[in-house]
C-alpha cells in the first residue's frame, strides 16, 4: 500500500465478502479480518490480490532473521540515493543559468530519464495496477505529473531538433526533482513509521528464548515453546522468567518494569505469581507454569496493543472517506486548471505548469497517517508504561469524562490484609508481642491471621497445641507459654482499649494478644491504602475529574479510606448490581463517568461506564470489560492513562488540522500558478513526514 486510499480500497473489497468484517490500517500495513468458516484464508488473500495488492498471513520472524520492512527500507534507500545523484545536476542546470552549457538540456534529459522511469517506477507500477481495476490513488497523481512533465520536455526538445520554436520551457527538473523529493518523503515516512511501531516489536521480543526445565530434580534446557502448563522450571539470578507461573520454591526479587513500568523490584516467594519476560534479580526460583504461549500476560498485552493500533477513530473514518474521493477530485481539478488557463489565453507551458503542480501537491497520505501513526506511538508508549489502550475510540472518551468512580478494595487499597500497627501493654515490647502473635497465627488460614504471621520477618518460634475457634480466634503454646489472639474484650487496660477504639473508628480490624491469660498487646490489620493513592486522587482532580469512592464495604471503613486519600463523595455497602445502578445514576445526572476497578464484582460497572479502567492485577473478566488496562498495581497509572490518551488525541487532532490545512492552502496556490511543481512535490512529501514526526513526540511522554 502506498497511501490511505489503498487501505480503504482493500477494506472495501474484503467487506464485500459475505460475513466478512475487515479493518485495514495503512500505518501498520495490516488487515484485521473476522470471517465465517465459509470464507477461507485463501479467499481473503485472493480478494486482496484481485484488488491489485499482495497479502500474506503474518509469520513470526526468527531471532536474527531479516525483517520484511528492513528489506523494503533498504531498497527504497538505494532508489533514493541513485535518483538524488542523477537529479542534482538536472536541477542545478535547470534552475541556475550560470551552470548551463551548450547542449545542457540534452544532458539533463539523459540524466533525468532513469529517474523518471526507474526512480519513479513504484509510482508508475502502482498507478497501472490500480487503473486496471478502475481505481486511482496518490500514486496516480504522482505518476501523471512525472510522465506529463518528462513527456512534455521530450516533445519540446524533439521539436527544437526539428527546427520548431524553441521558446517553450522544458520541465526535466520537475520530473527528476519531484521523483527524488517524493522518494525522500516516502523513505523518511517509512522509517518514521517503523520507529513508531518499535514499542510493540520490543514488547514481542521481551520473552525468554529457552528455559531450564526441572524433571525429577534434573535440569535440562529446552526451547521455551516446549513449556506446558504444570511444568516446573528454574530461573536463576539475571535470567528472564520464561512464562507466567507460580513460585514453588525459593525467594527473590523480580524486576517487572518491562511489563508494568514500575521500577521497584517485587519480592516474591512460594505461592506468589510471576509473569513471563520479567527478570529475576535475586535468588534462584523454581516456578510452575500456569499459562504458556498466547495465554501469557505478555502475549495478551501484545494483542491488545496490536488491536488498538489497527483500530479507527471517528475522526479517522472521516479522513478515510475524504481520501477515497480526493484523488478523482484532484484529477478533475487539474484538468479544470489546464482548461481554465488555456481558455484565458495563457501560454501552454503556464497552463501545463499549473496543472502539474495541482497533481503533485495534492496528497491524501497525510490524512491517512494522521490517526494511525499517533495511535501506534501512543499505544506503544502506553505499553511501556504499563497502560494498555483497547482502541482508538477510547481516546475520544477520555476527553469527555468528568467523573471517576474508584473501587476501594484492590484499587485505592492494596486488596490484601496487612499488619498496620502493634500496641504493647505495659511491660511488653512491640517486637515480642508481634513474635508471639505471628507464631500462633502461622497455624491459621484466616486473612487476619495470615497478615499477622507474614508481618514477622525473622524465624518464628515453634508452635504446639494449636487450636482455632470460629468467631473468636486462635490459641497455641509458644516458648512454653499459652498465647491467644482473638476478638477484643471489654476488660482491657486503657492504652489497649484506646488502640482498639481507634482501629475500629478507622475501619480496621483489631485483635488482642493474651499471654498466659493476661492482655499483652493489640495487633491491628487492614487493607491498607496504596502509597500513591492520595497522590493519584490529586492528579485526577487536576485533569478535571471529580473522584467518587464506590465500595461494598461498610460506611465507616469507606469513609475512613476516603478521608485518607482526599475523596468527599462516597457510595458504600453497594453490591455488584448496585455498582451498575450507581454508575447509571451518575450518568443520568449528566455526568460522563469513568470507573476504575479490579474485581469480578466490578466488571458490570466497568462495562456500564463511559470509560472503564481495569487494574491489570485484578480478575480477567474485569480486564476484558474495560477500555483501558493498568498493568501496574498503582492508581497513579489511571491518571497517567487519561493523560496519555488525551495527549494522543491531541496529536491526532493536530495531525488532521495540518493535513487538511495543507491541502486547503496548497491546492489554490497550485491552481493559480503560484507554486512550482518541484516545490509542490517537496511540500507534498514533507507533509506526510511532518505528520509522522509530530506523532513521534509521544515517545517521550512521561
Amino acid at each position: 500500500m502506498t497511501c490511505a486510499s489503498c487501505a480503504t480500497r482493500i477494506e472495501r473489497k474484503l467487506n464485500r465478502l459475505d460475513g466478512v468484517t475487515a479493518s485495514v490500517s495503512y500505518a501498520t500495513e495490516k488487515a484485521v479480518v473476522s470471517h465465517p468458516d465459509t470464507v477461507s484464508t485463501e479467499d481473503l488473500l485472493a480478494t486482496v490480490s484481485a484488488a491489485g495488492y499482495v497479502a500474506t498471513v503474518p509469520a513470526v520472524v526468527p531471532p536474527g532473521g531479516p525483517d520484511r520492512h528492513d528489506v523494503e527500507l533498504a531498497g527504497l534507500r538505494r532508489r533514493l540515493v541513485v535518483s538524488a545523484v542523477l537529479s542534482l545536476p538536472v536541477v542545478l542546470t535547470s534552475m541556475v543559468p550560470a551552470f548551463r552549457f551548450e547542449g545542457w538540456e540534452w544532458v539533463a534529459l539523459v540524466l533525468a530519464a532513469p529517474v523518471a522511469v526507474w526512480g519513479a517506477w513504484p509510482f508508475h507500477r502502482a498507478t497501472w495496477a490500480n487503473l486496471r481495476h478502475g481505481e486511482t490513488t496518490m500514486d496516480t497523481l504522482v505518476s501523471l505529473g512525472v510522465v506529463a512533465s518528462f513527456g512534455w520536455s521530450v516533445v519540446v526538445l524533439l521539436a527544437r531538433a526539428l527546427g520548431a520554436d524553441d521558446s517553450a520551457h522544458v520541465y526535466l527538473e520537475v520530473a527528476a526533482g519531484v521523483t527524488t523529493f517524493l522518494l525522500l518523503g516516502r523513505y523518511l515516512e517509512k522509517r518514521a513509521r517503523r520507529r513508531a511501531g518499535e514499542a510493540l516489536r520490543s514488547l514481542l521480543e521481551l520473552g525468554a528464548r529457552d528455559v531450564a526445565v526441572l524433571r525429577d530434580g534434573v535440569e535440562s534446557r529446552v526451547p521455551v515453546e516446549q513449556l506446558r502448563v504444570g511444568t516446573e522450571f528454574v530461573v536463576r539470578p539475571g535470567e528472564k522468567v520464561a512464562t507466567d507461573g507460580v513460585v514453588v520454591a525459593g525467594t527473590s526479587a523480580v524486576d517487572a518494569s518491562l511489563l508494568t513500568g514500575e521500577s521497584v523490584p517485587v519480592e516474591v516467594g512460594p505461592g506468589d505469581t510471576v509473569a513471563g519476560a520479567t527478570v529475576n534479580v535475586g535468588g534462584r526460583l523454581v516456578v510452575r507454569a500456569t499459562r504458556v504461549g498466547s495465554e501469557t500476560q505478555l502475549a495478551q498485552m501484545a494483542r491488545l496493543v496490536d488491536a488498538a493500533q489497527n483500530g479507527r477513530s471517528d475522526v479517522q473514518r472521516l479522513a478515510d472517506r475524504v481520501s477515497e474521493v480526493f484523488v478523482p477530485t484532484v484529477v478533475a481539478l487539474a484538468a479544470g486548471t489546464l482548461g481554465f488557463w488555456l481558455g484565458t489565453g495563457a501560454r501552454p507551458e503556464v497552463a501545463f505548469t499549473a496543472a502539474v503542480a495541482v497533481l503533485i501537491v495534492a496528497c491524501p497520505c497525510a490524512l491517512g497517517l494522521a490517526t494511525p501513526t499517533a495511535l501506534m506511538v501512543g499505544t506503544g508508549r502506553g505499553a511501556q508504561l504499563g497502560i494498555l489502550i483497547r482502541g482508538p475510540e477510547v481516546l475520544e472518551d477520555t476527553r469527555r469524562v468528568d467523573t471517576v468512580v474508584l473501587d476501594k478494595t484492590g484499587t485505592v487499597t492494596s486488596g490484601r490484609m496487612t499488619l498496620a500497627s502493634v500496641v504493647a501493654a505495659h511491660g511488653w515490647a512491640d517486637g515480642d508481642v508481634l513474635r508471639l502473635a505471628s507464631s500462633v497465627e502461622a497455624g491459621s488460614e484466616h486473612p487476619v491471621g495470615r497478615a499477622v504471621a507474614a508481618a514477622y520477618d525473622d524465624v518464628l518460634p515453634a508452635l504446639t497445641e494449636f487450636s482455632e475457634s470460629a468467631g473468636y480466634g486462635v490459641r497455641g503454646t509458644v516458648e512454653g507459654r499459652l498465647v491467644e489472639v482473638g476478638r477484643p474484650s471489654e476488660d482491657l487496660p486503657a492504652p489497649l482499649a484506646a488502640a482498639v477504639d481507634a482501629a475500629q473508628d478507622a475501619g480496621r480490624t483489631a485483635a488482642v494478644v493474651h499471654v498466659d491469660g493476661a492482655p499483652a498487646g493489640v495487633v491491628v490489620v487492614a487493607d491498607l491504602v496504596r502509597p500513591t493513592s492520595a497522590e493519584a486522587v490529586v492528579a485526577l482532580r487536576r485533569l478535571g475529574l471529580a473522584p467518587v469512592l464506590l465500595t461494598g464495604d461498610s460506611e465507616r471503613t469507606a469513609r475512613a479510606v476516603a478521608a485518607e486519600v482526599g475523596i468527599e463523595e462516597v457510595l458504600a455497602e453497594v453490591d455488584p448490581a448496585g455498582k451498575v445502578a450507581a454508575v447509571r445514576r451518575l450518568q443520568e445526572q449528566g455526568r460522563v463517568v469513568a470507573v476504575v476497578g479490579d474485581g469480578v464484582n466490578d466488571a458490570a460497572a466497568l462495562a456500564q461506564a463511559d470509560l472503564g479502567l481495569a487494574m491489570g492485577t485484578g480478575s480477567d473478566i474485569a480486564v476484558q470489560a474495560a477500555d483501558l488496562t493498568l498493568v501496574r498495581a498503582d492508581l497513579l497509572a489511571a491518571a497517567d492513562a487519561v493523560r496519555l490518551s488525551r495527549a494522543t488525541l491531541g496529536i491526532i487532532r493536530t495531525n488532521l488540522a495540518w493535513a487538511f490545512g495543507y491541502n486547503v492552502v496548497a491546492l489554490p496556490l497550485a491552481a493559480a500558478g503560484l507554486l512550482d511543481p518541484m516545490i509542490a512535490g517537496a511540500a507534498m512529501a514533507f507533509s506526510s513526514v511532518a505528520v509522522v514526526t509530530n506523532s513521534l513526540r509521544l515517545r517521550s511522554f512521561r
